[in-house]
């Protein structure tokens, strides 16, 4: 995979690039290779005060982060991040000047623990902001919950996968 480019936003060039920041290769090779004997890898890349936003959490903070991730081991089988893409930017779009970002498309595969029929492959884009202290100070995840997970559920996936079908295009674009 090729490394991403992060746009410099000092340079009066505005062609110029640079590589990304060391932190955000690291983040992303540690969270392909997270395992619950290595959370501390991932960890060491993320600011005291992270932020983790999902589908489901709002967290703040290690303790926060570290929970996601250990409740993720505790409900799942296998679960491995597959990063199949990175792309970059910096400026000050909602944040300060020179903010950095990732963004992370990835793969989750796995299967829900005691669900033995439940495969896991989840699509999804990590967006990872380096803080003013060089080091990950959030992380937004952007997937569809409902027709990617829920709708494949028993019990709940009867009631979701109805609603699911009520907002789908038929052929013929009725």
């Amino acid at each position: 995979m090729p490394a991403p480019v992060f746009p410099s936003p000092d340079s009066p060039d505005a062609d110029a690039a640079m590589t990304p920041p060391e932190i955000i290769t690291r983040y992303a090779d540690a969270f392909a290779a997270l395992s619950p004997d290595n959370m501390d890898d991932l960890l060491a890349t993320v600011s005291p005060d992270v932020r983790f936003v999902d589908p489901f959490n709002d967290v703040t903070g290690h303790d926060g982060f570290r929970a996601i991730f250990t409740h993720m081991f505790e409900t799942c089988e296998e679960p491995r991040f597959h990063i199949i893409d990175i792309a970059s930017s910096a400026g000050p779009s909602d944040g300060p000047a020179g903010d950095r970002r990732a963004y992370l498309r990835w793969r989750m595969s796995g299967r829900v623990r005691g669900w033995p029929h439940t495969e896991l492959n989840l699509q999804g884009m990590s967006e990872v902001h380096v803080g003013e202290d060089g080091l990950i100070c959030r992380h937004i995840d952007h997937w569809d919950s409902a027709s990617q997970l829920l709708a494949r559920l028993p019990v709940i996936g009867a009631m979701i996968r109805p609603v699911l079908r009520l907002f789908r295009v038929r052929s013929g674009g009725r």
